[in-house]
């Protein structure tokens, strides 16, 4: 389980489907007997808590279906992009079953002023370019064969990134299955890939204390 600030208030914590009954059972220890609206908790002493379902999974309008449909195994695809560095892999379930990790050197400093910052500015532009190619390559080569497969496509790292690489046109139907969901991750590794996995795993809950 993992938690962090939310904007405009309140925590987000990632809880995982299997431990989301105890997550609950804690809930009320530390809050008091809640009751449901929706997706919507509210406790006795104020505090809220609002579930979303992990990416790919369908739509669920109460609790009861939230926990069968979190608890279902599904396969997603997994995009982590973060300057010149990208990690691809399917995830069935828990376990990362194909995954590909490749770096590719982007400038990360120009020279400052007149025509060195340019040539700098362009040299960086087109590395970056080249970066974006490759992760898309690596892209199609893993994920596309398996697209039909796929619930949904979770992504994270840098936005512009990973944004750069669905942009190629082959990549269509995939970005078609993004989710919204937006991991934060470091550079990304093969570790980084495997992490990453619990959190597009997880029930995603905002927690609001009694104010």
């Amino acid at each position: 389980m993992s938690a962090r600030p939310a904007a405009g208030g309140g925590r987000w914590v990632d809880v995982a489907p299997e431990r989301l009954a105890r997550w609950l059972e804690n809930f009320a220890g530390r809050h008091g007997p809640w009751t449901a609206d929706g997706l919507l908790l509210t406790a006795e002493d104020g505090a809220t808590a609002e579930l979303a379902a992990p990416p790919g999974s369908p739509a669920t309008k109460d609790l009861d279906e939230l926990r069968r449909a979190a608890g279902e195994s599904r396969r997603i695809g997994l995009l982590l992009a973060r300057k010149g560095a990208v990690a691809v892999g399917v995830a069935d379930g828990p376990k990362l079953v194909v995954s590909k990790v490749d770096t590719h050197y982007v400038q990360g400093r120009t020279a400052a002023g007149g025509w060195s910052q340019q040539r700098f500015a362009r040299r960086r532009d087109n590395q970056a370019k080249a970066a974006a190619a490759d992760g898309a390559g690596i892209a199609a080569r893993l994920l596309l064969p398996e697209v039909r497969t796929l619930s949904a496509l979770v992504t994270g790292g840098d936005h512009t990134a990973v944004d750069t690489i669905l942009a190629a046109v082959p990549l269509q139907p995939l970005a078609a299955l993004r989710s919204d969901r937006f991991l934060e991750v470091p550079e990304p590794r093969k570790t980084v890939l495997e992490d990453a996995i619990a959190q597009a795993r997880a029930v995603r809950i905002l927690v609001k204390d009694p104010t």
